[in-house]
């Protein structure tokens, strides 16, 4: 399985567009800090074509990055199918970007992210007036093999509320993990760029996993009011903190199996600073910091 991370920030990437906080100040500045797009994956399996994970507002410049050889056509899609782990703005903005493309597009999903997809946030009514949507349903727990790949996946929940543009039509709505196996050449990934919750069931699949690219997005619970930014705390946004003693990090380094690379990492987080205090901890830790461009095979 080869996976490249396309983007590794969350929603407005980093630096922020509008914000002037220390670590979008010292990517701009170019000291201790590179920059990054918002979160995307690609995946492939030994056999068979990449798989986006996520669509973000960044593709088209992504796309550009990821090597695809194909000869069936001029206008030959890089993409077999797109996977969502929610229906975040952040994470399907990008699926119109798509719009060009010959044939359907392939899109794996909840039944629930269907429903906001269609209804509350329309991309896949839009989508339809161009080149159409083949729907795939991925129920939490059903392994589904991908057309023409030796991957299969499965979905997991992950906790979490709707997102906001649904309001009082939100219903029961949560973040999914993504499960990766490949049926030809071996090796399980998990992708989980949105933590709500740290349970047994969470941690047991990331236990289970060669390569596991989780939610990084907070460093404190109370970073945004640090900043004057929003009184809204990381949990309540649907982040698992990295500190503290109830925290991601801790559960995450006690973890033997898996390589451990923390992605979706808010431009407020103080790890994006390669020599900051917390990015220090991460890594004696044993966890890895994820990048635009990073490349794994497993």
């Amino acid at each position: 399985m080869r996976v490249r991370v396309l983007g590794s920030a969350a929603g407005g990437g980093f630096p922020q567009w509008n914000c002037r906080c220390p670590t979008c100040e010292a990517a701009r500045a170019g000291i201790d800090a590179r920059a990054r797009t918002q979160s995307s994956l690609a995946v492939r399996g030994a056999e068979g074509p990449w798989f986006l994970a996520n669509a973000s507002p960044d593709l088209r410049q992504q796309l550009e990055g990821l090597a695809v050889q194909r000869s069936d056509g001029v206008r030959a899609a890089p993409l077999a199918g797109v996977l969502l782990t929610d229906a975040e703005i952040d994470h399907t903005a990008g699926l119109l970007l798509l719009r060009e493309s010959s044939a359907a597009i392939r899109v794996y999903g909840s039944d629930a992210v269907r429903r906001a997809l269609t209804g509350g946030y329309p991309v896949l009514r839009m989508l339809a007036g161009f080149c159409g949507v083949d729907w795939q349903t991925l129920e939490p727990g059903d392994p589904v093999v991908l057309e023409g790949s030796s991957l299969e996946v499965s979905s997991f929940a992950a906790g979490g509320d709707a997102p906001r543009y649904l309001g009082e039509d939100a219903g029961e709505m949560e973040a999914t993990g993504l499960v990766f196996r490949d049926r030809s050449g071996g090796g399980v990934l998990t992708y989980l760029p949105g933590l709500a919750r740290l349970d047994d069931e969470v941690l047991g699949r990331l236990a289970a996993s060669d390569v596991a690219l989780v939610d990084g997005t907070f460093w404190r619970d109370d970073e945004l009011a640090r900043l004057g930014v929003s009184d809204r705390t990381a949990r309540q946004m649907g982040h698992v903190p990295l500190s503290g003693a109830d925290g991601s990090l801790a559960a995450l380094a006690r973890l033997e199996r898996p390589r451990v690379i923390l992605v979706h990492l808010n431009n407020t987080n103080p790890v994006l600073l390669e020599r900051s205090p917390e990015r220090d901890a991460v890594v004696r830790a044993g966890l890895e910091v994820a990048h635009d461009g990073l490349e794994v095979e497993l």
